[in-house]
């Protein structure tokens, strides 16, 4: 790999990781992934981190198995060349919420129950932490969610201690545009398995999506000031890991 183009996002990443506190020596990570390119992106970015990390720490995709008819050959040949183990969890939750409770609106409940499956097969996996492939776009979109429809202030965090499940919730991409991202996989030509479900690219979270492309459109600072405000706030905390830290 040209070492000028792994700059604009690797170095990134791993400032995130430091910044945030998270991961230390001998962390075994579950790496949620779904097929799309966002988790392919992490997939990639997340090899390239261990191969450059001063510490040793193991990691292992875990893949939801919903329940629909879904082609993942592609996640499992991208798993295997970058030689990250694949565990796939297999569950009933297409069956649970379109068929059974026939949910009008779906999302929430289908995003509690893919959560408990990926944090179940994380322990029983032996892993301490779980990260996500959520970008800088996500988490705007979640601020302006809970904002026009829940009336409240806040969105996920970079690191978070689930302590119902004794887990680490990380999201090491966090900074990374949605673009960029695209950029990413699109050069290195990663995998993207199209979403089966039914309500995939009609949800408020999508029309959220479109808000943040139409305000950074116009204001392109929009991304460093919210990470800027966040840090400010305290509600993304910064506290950087070192080696040997408990």
């Amino acid at each position: 790999m040209d070492r000028n183009y792994g700059k604009w996002f690797l170095n990134t990443v791993k400032r995130t990781i430091i910044k945030y506190g998270m991961i230390k020596e001998g962390d075994a990570l579950a790496l949620g992934v779904s097929g799309g390119k966002d988790s392919s992106a992490l997939l990639y970015i997340m090899s390239l981190v261990q191969q450059h990390a001063p510490f040793p720490f193991s990691m292992q995709a875990v893949f939801v198995d919903m329940g629909w008819r879904m082609d993942i050959a592609p996640l499992r040949d991208l798993c295997l060349r970058l030689q990250i183990p694949l565990f796939v969890e297999k569950t009933l939750i297409s069956r649970i919420v379109f068929d059974v409770r026939q949910e009008k609106n779906p999302c929430s409940l289908c995003a509690k129950l893919r959560r408990g499956a990926l944090h179940k097969a994380a322990k029983s996996l032996g892993c301490n932490r779980v990260a996500l492939g959520h970008h800088l776009d996500d988490a705007l979109g979640t601020f302006f969610l809970n904002l026009f429809y829940s009336g409240t202030i806040g969105t996920f965090k970079p690191h978070t201690y689930l302590d119902r499940r004794d887990l680490y919730l990380i999201r090491p991409l966090i900074c990374l545009k949605e673009k960029a991202i695209a950029s990413l996989v699109k050069k290195e030509n990663l995998p993207s398995i199209e979403n089966p479900c039914p309500v995939a690219g009609k949800t408020k979270r999508g029309e959220m999506g479109e808000v943040v492309d139409f305000i950074s459109q116009r204001y392109p600072f929009l991304y460093e000031r919210f990470i800027t405000s966040l840090e400010k706030s305290g509600t993304w905390p910064v506290k950087p890991y070192f080696v040997g830290d408990d």
